[in-house]
């Protein structure tokens, strides 16, 4: 790292003011190319942690584009094949899947888990998992299958990473009502929220607003997880309260 560049240490500045990331037991790698594209990479704490670190170094004035090399630290580490058998079970068994053709990509060859033929397909999903990064290729009818298929593949245990690559067709206008839809269904299907008609979602901008009641702090946690997990969302506020 050129550690006397300003654009960087602007960058650096930016991430220790952050309550999300800790540099100290997280150090993040950061480099510049020639053209002002700012690499980051290393093992961060959590989705949110990932997500505050792009979104900050991208708002920083000369930055021209971020590489993202971040991934998810994990309490145990997990192998791939174990992580797609994992996934593969978690998109064939999602509800608002059950009209997506299923294929994995496994040891190099692509294997149908389901095909929908007729014209009521909602999509054709291929799932690869590398190093415990989790790819998601083909095409959805929605955004909101395409930020479901996104947290399903965040779940699985051993995901250091989810790289969204689903195509929605016909192409959707994205706007905050979809992003609140799409995590109210999320919640929704979350064995560990067990009363979510008790959470209400306001989305603005990207940014989700989370209220209402849950009866632990393991519950605030994760419902403040699953919004992390949408595709798109920029910032989460956790005003849940934890009572019975």
């Amino acid at each position: 790292m050129q550690n006397g560049n300003p654009i960087l240490k602007t960058v650096r500045a930016a991430l220790e003011r952050e309550p999300h990331i800790n540099l100290h037991r997280w150090p993040v790698h950061l480099d510049l190319t020639d053209d002002s594209v700012l690499v980051m990479e290393g093992d961060v704490e959590s989705i949110a942690a990932k997500k505050r670190a792009l979104e900050l170094a991208a708002a920083v004035a000369d930055v021209r584009g971020v590489i993202d090399r971040l991934h998810v630290a994990l309490a145990e580490h997990k192998a791939d094949g174990e992580i797609l058998d994992a996934l593969e079970t978690a998109l064939f068994d999602a509800r608002d899947l059950k009209n997506c053709s299923l294929r994995v990509l496994k040891k190099g060859e692509t294997v149908t888990v389901q095909e929908i033929l007729d014209d009521d397909a909602s999509g054709d999903i291929l799932a690869a998992v590398k190093d415990g990064v989790v790819t998601l290729d083909g095409w959805v009818i929605s955004l909101s299958h395409k930020r479901l298929a996104g947290v399903l593949a965040w779940w699985v245990p051993g995901c250091r990473d989810v790289v969204d690559a689903l195509e929605v067709l016909p192409p959707e206008q994205d706007n905050d009502d979809e992003v609140s839809d799409a995590l109210s269904l999320v919640l929704e299907m979350d064995p560990m929220i067990p009363h979510p008609e008790q959470i209400r979602v306001h989305t603005h901008d990207y940014v989700v607003t989370l209220e209402g009641l849950v009866a632990t702090q393991a519950e605030k946690d994760r419902a403040e997880q699953d919004a992390w997990c949408l595709f798109a969302v920029d910032q989460v506020i956790n005003q849940l309260a934890v009572g019975r």
